[in-house]
């Protein structure tokens, strides 16, 4: 084929990819949809609530096994009550999160149904929810959703869905070193909480060995982590890479995070890479083409 055909046949598909990116840097900084209200101005610096916001990666210590609870069916429990015989994969979320917990929850049940170990009989996994005001009835709803998603019959009793009051929550939180505040809803009521997003593996003792970021997890490592953390091993510090969970109003459908400029930056980069690229091969196809019509004129 002719350089010429070559460079034509590129175009559309570079197009292409080019438009599909301009779509998803918008479609990233702007979740408000058609006929609702639009995003007001996205803040270019940190916001101060962000700044209490951490993950600070505490390994080897033992998180406070006392704190008092209550499981998904009202009954009081103690954190150790899940301990003791397996490995136990924590996650300190809220229950009524609109934005990253069921994202990272998703995340965690999807990477954990390609696991071949065994909630219940492998391993424990334990949510604990930071919000004092939620109830083992939110709670309830929510395990019933997860395991529905799940899918694995028989292994209800290995996950457990925590509500308790702020005594035990903020000494768990520390202990883990999971940093989050409160923050006030659209209702003027302290209703939402900005935190990150990880997910902690404990030793049967009950010592932290391993943290994941993030909302999507990898299946291979925490099968690995599980085995490792069964044997009383103590993982490596990650990349503390964070993704944040922060303000959402549900009048204007909106979140404030300097992610959405991020992603604007990236796809401008992206589109004018693609236009670099898409220049200097039209040059370079053109000049062969010449270069060939000249030889075929001459032949």
């Amino acid at each position: 084929m002719h350089g010429g055909c070559a460079s034509l046949l590129r175009l559309p598909l570079l197009c292409a990819l080019a438009g599909l990116c301009l779509v998803s840097g918008i479609a990233s900084a702007q979740v408000a949809p058609i006929g609702e209200k639009q995003m007001g101005p996205i803040s270019t610096t940190q916001p101060a609530d962000l700044k209490k916001i951490s993950v600070t990666q505490k390994l080897n210590t033992l998180i406070p096994l006392d704190g008092v609870f209550r499981d998904e069916n009202g009954k009081t429990v103690h954190l150790g009550d899940y301990f003791g015989h397996r490995p136990v994969i924590l996650s300190l979320v809220y229950y009524q999160c609109k934005i990253l917990c069921p994202e990272e929850i998703n995340g965690l049940v999807g990477a954990l149904e390609m696991v071949k170990f065994n909630p219940g009989k492998d391993f424990n996994v334990v949510f604990v929810s930071i919000d004092p005001t939620e109830t083992p009835q939110i709670a309830s709803r929510e395990k019933a959703v997860y395991m529905q998603r799940y899918g694995r019959p028989g292994t209800e009793n290995g996950w457990h869905f925590l509500t308790g009051n702020a005594a035990s929550i903020r000494p768990l939180a520390n202990a883990v070193g999971f940093g989050y505040t409160p923050m006030e809803g659209p209702d003027g009521k302290m209703t939402q909480f900005a935190h990150a997003s990880s997910v902690e593996l404990l030793t049967p003792e009950g010592r932290l060995s391993q943290y994941y970021l993030g909302v999507e997890f990898s299946p291979k490592d925490l099968q690995l982590g599980l085995v490792e953390s069964s044997h009383d091993r103590i993982g490596s510090p990650v990349d503390n890479i964070l993704t944040y969970c922060y303000r959402y109003d549900p009048q204007l459908n909106r979140h404030s995070l300097i992610i959405a400029h991020i992603v604007q930056l990236g796809c401008l980069l992206t589109v004018l890479l693609l236009g670099s690229y898409m220049v200097v091969m039209f040059r370079r196809d053109l000049k062969q083409s010449r270069t060939i019509t000249g030889k075929l004129a001459n032949g």
